[in-house]
């Protein structure tokens, strides 16, 4: 039986249908949450005050908080509780649990003034790729075959059945590459259409600049920590096909 936080301090839970599990893509950087299932329904606990609060919270579709007490959840401010606290479930940290894929795009994702929409639009501006996204399927045999020296100098990350790389000289690899601006990953070709909110989103949602904001052209964005990204080899690219194979 789950109890109250000793101290009086709050515990938070919350719940969102497991359809809009790709929202929660938005939060998975948020390693002192946890996660569990059941049936059709996503659990979520351990949220800080401010966290309970944020304008990522507040952008979560169909998402509902709950305060824990007394082994019942009640909605904010409320006097009567909603329902009594789930038992039995399988917790797990939310950035273990959650896959790496783009979210679906959502112009409002960072909690901007509704009538600020964020687009990507073409730029005339040139500008050098420095991350690629291949699927692993087409480059596995190509890239077993390769010298040491041509993959120490990228890091690299699993994004669903995709590989991103990052680094100078990138790989000769079919793909989609992208190019960086104020710690955003945007597609080559593509810029902001208001190009003062780059550096306005890293201030406001990276700026401990622990992050690279990977963005498609429809506007959704994925945020990636950079200590998830490992150093490119022969042995890691194996292991983590492997390991992918089991799941």
């Amino acid at each position: 039986m789950a109890k109250d936080s000793p101290n009086g301090i709050k515990e938070f839970w919350a719940e969102i249908p497991r359809i809009d599990e790709d929202f929660l893509g938005s939060i998975r950087d948020w390693k002192n949450v946890q996660i569990a299932l059941e049936e059709d329904v996503i659990w979520l606990k351990g949220f800080t005050d401010e966290q309970a609060v944020s304008s990522e919270i507040q952008q979560l579709p169909n998402f509902l908080l709950y305060e824990l007490r007394e082994g019942l959840l009640f909605r904010k401010d409320a006097l009567v509780p909603s329902k009594k606290v789930r038992t039995a479930l399988l917790w797990t940290p939310i950035d273990k649990a959650l896959r790496l894929t783009f979210p679906p795009s959502n112009q409002n994702f960072f909690g901007i003034d509704e009538k600020i929409e964020l687009h990507l639009k073409p730029s005339e501006e040139e500008q050098p790729a420095t991350a690629l996204l291949s699927s692993m399927a087409e480059i596995k045999e190509t890239i077993i075959a390769l010298p040491k020296f041509k993959l120490e100098k990228l890091d690299w990350i699993v994004i669903n059945d995709k590989a991103l790389f990052i680094g100078n000289p990138l790989l000769s690899f079919p793909g989609k590459t992208y190019w960086t601006k104020d710690g955003h990953l945007l597609p080559t070709g593509f810029d902001f259409e208001f190009k003062n909110l780059s550096s306005l989103l890293q201030r406001k949602y990276n700026a401990g600049q622990d992050q690279w904001l990977l963005w498609n052209e429809n506007g959704s964005v994925l945020n990636l920590n950079k200590d998830d990204f490992r150093k490119l080899s022969v042995s890691s690219f194996r292991l983590t096909e492997k390991a992918k194979e089991w799941m």
